[in-house]
């Protein structure tokens, strides 16, 4: 049995934590710790996992080490335990934004197998959509294991690193976009009179509802643009919404704001 060891026990790892024991890992075989001990043991009395007291007791514990830590602070915590890493040698498995693999790999010892992440928010629902990639010393038996793990908090593929700054854009900056589109909806119908916390309730459900009957329909081969004829009947109100959404720079809008994540994340990725 593996032992999975968490560098970080924030929002994002505590939903990790929460899938794998609900999918049916066994909570001893399960460690963290935090730079904030209140949340390790947080977690750990939730769900009865271990909380050790440092970084290298993880990794000093555990068969496969997830970084989950924010980018800046990423190079001192793989300092701290370098000499534990090559002696170890873990599977390490990052979530941290614009960290590449290459990137990486020249903060750790040679030859360790690493398996880069990107989730999204919406993981804390069980509902994420993850992208994985491992280097060259990643086996395929250790891709399929952080498959599994990620399956328990919604989606996974597997992508070439050189697609991730896309799919940051669209999934893990997406949801601030859809998010940003639900609360544009609803200030619409509180502009007509529609109390918000309604508003926000008819806009939100719509939104899920629409998601989920183009995931069904996509299996067909329905498109997006499928579901938008089938709403829209010739001369009706849903074309004269669209028009006005066009006129206004709406898809262009999106277009421009993907692009700008993108950009972003190959700077951020660039840095040293």
């Amino acid at each position: 049995m593996t032992t999975l060891g968490f560098i970080g026990a924030g929002n994002m790892a505590g939903a990790i934590v929460r899938g794998a024991v609900a999918a049916g890992a066994d909570p001893k075989d399960l460690v963290l710790t935090d730079v904030n001990p209140d949340a390790a043991a947080r977690l750990a009395t939730e769900l009865g996992v271990r909380a050790v007291a440092s970084n290298l007791d993880v990794v000093e514990l555990c068969d496969a080490v997830v970084l989950a830590v924010k980018p800046q602070v990423l190079s001192a915590v793989l300092a701290e335990v370098r000499e534990s890493l090559a002696e170890r040698r873990p599977l390490l498995v990052s979530i941290a934004a614009g960290q590449t693999l290459e990137k990486l790999g020249r903060m750790l010892p040679p030859g360790l197998a690493v398996i880069r992440v990107m989730p999204n928010v919406n993981a804390m629902v069980s509902a994420g959509m993850a992208a994985v990639c491992g280097n060259a010393h990643a086996t395929a038996d250790q891709v399929g294991l952080v498959v599994d793990l990620f399956r328990g908090v919604g989606q996974v593929i597997e992508l070439p690193e050189k697609d991730f700054s896309t799919f940051t854009a669209v999934a893990s900056s997406g949801p601030a976009f859809v998010f940003t589109f639900i609360e544009a909806l609803a200030r619409a119908a509180l502009k007509h009179g529609v109390p918000k916390p309604l508003a926000v309730r008819i806009a939100t459900q719509t939104v899920l509802g629409s998601a989920q009957l183009l995931l069904a329909r996509a299996e067909d081969g329905v498109t997006p643009a499928d579901l938008v004829d089938m709403v829209s009947s010739p001369g009706g109100t849903t074309v004269a919404g669209l028009v006005a959404a066009e006129e206004a720079g709406f898809s262009p809008a999106v277009v421009r704001a993907v692009e700008a994540t993108i950009a972003r994340d190959k700077e951020l990725g660039a840095l040293a």
